[in-house]
C-alpha cells in the first residue's frame, strides 16, 4: 500500500520541548540493588522494536516504527546515539536513548519504562541516570520532549529532574492505523 493510500487517524498533541543548562547538583537518587542500565554496545533492530514497541505501546509512540529496519539500523549504527536498557532481576524494565549527533548538545530521544515497571518507583533514580549519562562527554546541554500522549507523570518528572520548558506547541499527527496502536479518545481528532 502507497504511503498516500495509507489509511490514518488524526491524533492532536500538546508538545512540550525542554532543555536542562547545568547538571544537577544534587546526588542522583540510586537504582535498586537488583537493578542497574547497560548500554549496549550494538542493538539490533529486532531489540530495540522490542523495546520501543513495548515502552510506547500505550503512549502512541510511532514514528520509528515507519522506518524499515535499513533506516532504523542505520540510526542505530551510528556511534554518536546509544541505547541504555534497565534491567531488574535481569529482564528489561525501560530503556533510554541519546542522541549525540548536534553535540554539545544532547537529546534524550526516547525514555520509558515497560509497563510492569511503571509505578514501582524505578522512575525517578532511572530518569537521573539518563540525566548523568547525558551529561558525560562535554555536554553543553540537555534536550528532552514530552507530550500529552505520554505517561502523565512525564512532564513533572523532567520539570522536577531540572529540565526547563522552553515551548509547548500542538501538532496533528497522521498516526497510521495498520500499526494498531490505541489511541486514545482525548487525542482523537475525528
Amino acid at each position: 500500500m502507497s504511503i498516500a493510500a495509507e489509511r490514518t487517524v488524526p491524533v492532536a498533541v500538546d508538545v512540550t520541548f525542554l532543555r536542562m543548562d547545568r547538571r544537577p547538583a544534587d546526588p542522583a537518587p540510586a537504582l535498586p540493588p537488583d537493578a542497574r542500565v547497560v548500554e549496549l554496545g550494538h542493538c539490533t533492530t529486532g531489540f530495540y522494536r522490542y523495546l520501543y514497541d513495548t515502552v510506547g505501546h500505550d503512549y502512541v509512540w510511532w514514528l520509528r516504527r515507519t522506518l524499515s529496519d535499513r533506516e532504523l539500523g542505520q540510526i542505530l549504527a551510528d556511534p554518536a546515539v546509544s541505547i541504555h536498557v534497565l534491567y531488574r532481576d535481569g529482564e528489561p524494565a525501560g530503556f533510554y536513548e541519546l542522541d549525540r549527533r548536534n553535540r554539545p548538545l544532547v537529546n534524550l530521544s526516547y525514555f520509558g519504562l515497560m509497563p510492569h515497571a511503571v509505578g514501582t518507583g524505578l522512575g525517578r533514580a532511572f530518569l537521573r541516570q539518563a540525566v548523568e549519562d547525558g551529561w558525560a562527554q562535554g555536554t553543553r546541554a540537555l534536550t528532552v520532549n514530552t507530550c500529552t500522549a505520554d505517561h502523565p507523570r512525564a512532564l513533572p518528572n523532567y520539570l522536577a529532574t531540572g529540565f526547563g520548558r522552553l515551548r509547548t506547541v500542538r501538532e496533528v499527527w497522521q498516526v497510521p492505523l495498520h500499526l494498531g496502536l490505541p489511541i486514545p479518545s482525548r487525542l482523537r481528532l475525528t
